[in-house]
């Protein structure tokens, strides 16, 4: 007969592992839901803030320097001669961000599993006093629950790719505003790699023009969208596109259940910091859990709510800031692209608001 459960965890992505390390710290005994339909290739690439370092090292999951790039500039180009930069050294800080890549957190985190007996890995959902979903997005437990999913739909897909770059990154992360479309270079393979992970906001129409190009056009389309930067570029993966949404649940927790990661919230992909705010979710639940009353169930919908009602306000506050920024780079009318970019020259020398901001992105509140 197995022996009960203390947690039931659906899903088991970043956000679903890193909150089972932490509730086994506790001693609970944690059952953790294997996704079916997990990518075999997933060649995505997070910016993880300083917060998620920290966190993801203090279990031992984080991965070495190889798998996880520091970025020490960040160089932001509008469409028309705006430009913002961004040094690790002004904000007195190792690095801005660290670009890791999905497959790399996903294997340092399951392999420190493997030394956790507190944790069961599961083909199918348990009985557990408190079920913790972390499905993602598409999710499909939480209708059961009686969640309402609230999602905005961009007129924009995401282009992912990974390419090979004839010049060095620099541990540079480059990013370009431009006629409505937002092309971030994000560097990876360690500080002297010539590797990046690509991530290409655009139209529904282009993305599809850009998916079916070959190799040779693609890379000659993305070479002038960065204005050369890095060079000539070589795709060294397939691509990979996905539709681009604001979503957010109508209530994230109920009597022996909670929300955490995309299954409760996502945000538009420009800042990078839908992962970020992920793992604050699973910090946060695994906090208010240790802290509960004695005798307090781990189910209880008072305790959940303390959860709940912490990450709102940073969540909340991150979506308005993406969505608010998405709104105002889409728009490719002159007088707005005028605007927008003498907005940012002003942001550049903006002095404690660009310090001030810096430091929310790194999670150094």
């Amino acid at each position: 007969m197995a022996a009960p459960l203390d947690v039931c965890i659906r899903g088991d992505g970043v956000v679903g592992r890193t909150l089972a390390l932490l509730l086994a710290r506790d001693r609970h005994r944690v059952g953790l839901v294997q996704s079916p339909d997990a990518p075999s290739a997933d060649i995505r690439a997070y910016a993880m803030n300083a917060a998620s370092r920290e966190l993801l090292g203090s279990l031992r999951a984080w991965p070495d320097e190889a798998h996880a790039t520091p970025v020490l500039r960040m160089d932001v180009h509008g469409d028309n001669g705006g430009l913002v930069h961004f040094r690790a050294e002004q904000q007195h800080a190792e690095a801005l961000a660290w670009i890791a890549g999905a497959a790399a957190l996903t294997e340092r985190l399951g392999e420190a599993l493997r030394f956790q007996p507190f944790v069961e890995l599961l083909s199918e959902p348990r009985p557990a006093a408190l079920t913790v979903v972390c499905e993602g997005k598409d999710s499909r437990t939480r209708a059961d629950f009686g969640v309402e999913y609230e999602v905005r739909h961009y007129a924009q897909h995401a282009i992912a790719a990974r390419l090979r770059c004839e010049k060095p990154h620099d541990q540079v992360a480059r990013q370009w505003f431009m006629d409505g479309d937002i092309l971030a270079l994000l560097p990876l393979a360690g500080p002297l790699g010539h590797e990046v992970a690509l991530v290409w906001s655009v139209g529904q129409e282009r993305a599809s023009e850009l998916m079916a190009l070959d190799a040779p056009t693609f890379e000659q389309r993305l070479a002038e969208g960065c204005r050369g930067s890095l060079g000539a570029m070589t795709l060294t993966t397939e691509r990979t596109r996905w539709p681009l949404q604001l979503s957010k649940a109508s209530r994230w927790c109920g009597p022996g259940w909670v929300l955490a990661g995309d299954a409760a919230h996502t945000v538009h992909p420009l800042a990078g910091q839908g992962l970020n705010l992920g793992l604050a979710d699973a910090h946060e639940l695994a906090r208010v859990l240790h802290a509960r009353e004695y005798w307090r169930p781990l189910g209880d919908e008072k305790l959940l709510r303390r959860y709940e009602r912490a990450r709102k306000a940073q969540v909340m506050a991150m979506q308005w800031a993406t969505d608010g920024l998405q709104q105002l780079f889409a728009q490719d009318a002159r007088p707005v692209g005028w605007l927008r970019n003498w907005g940012m020259r002003g942001f550049e020398h903006s002095g404690p608001l660009k310090t001030w901001v810096a430091r929310q992105a790194a999670g150094r509140l």
